[in-house]
């Protein structure tokens, strides 16, 4: 009888608890770079954005959606440290699915420490290629 569930590894076979807290280091970026458009909505609009239900609604939004997002890293990263090191993950069906180069990277290259977005930059920093 053949076991499902063993198989035989894969090339792109990876410790499951480095790809978690890739993911980690990802999610806390997004939440960064969501965080950094309410002041600059705040920035457009003026004060009149803060007179406006629909406006504090969209920015109670950013703000649920910057929890959200924190609160899934911190998730993540608590039950990383309970998974053995033994625990191997195939990612290559899931890097497939990863369109943006930079994130595909970060994903796919080992373990980073700290977030990838320049904290130094401000609002209309820009790299050209």
């Amino acid at each position: 009888m053949t076991d499902i569930y063993s198989k035989p590894p894969g090339l792109l076979d990876e410790k499951l608890p480095d790809v978690l807290m890739r993911i980690v280091s990802e999610l806390h970026d997004v939440a960064y770079l969501i965080e950094r458009v309410e002041p600059q909505l705040l920035e457009v609009g003026g004060a009149a954005v803060l007179q406006s239900p629909d406006s504090m609604k969209v920015l109670q939004g950013i703000d649920l959606a910057v929890q959200k997002t924190r609160g899934l890293a911190e998730y993540i990263d608590t039950i990383t440290s309970t998974i053995p090191d033994e625990w191997t993950v195939d990612v290559s069906t899931a890097l497939s699915l990863v369109k943006l180069a930079d994130m595909h990277k970060a994903l796919s290259q080992g373990l980073r420490h700290g977030h990838s977005q320049p904290l130094s930059k401000t609002a209309g920093d820009f790299d050209l290629f």
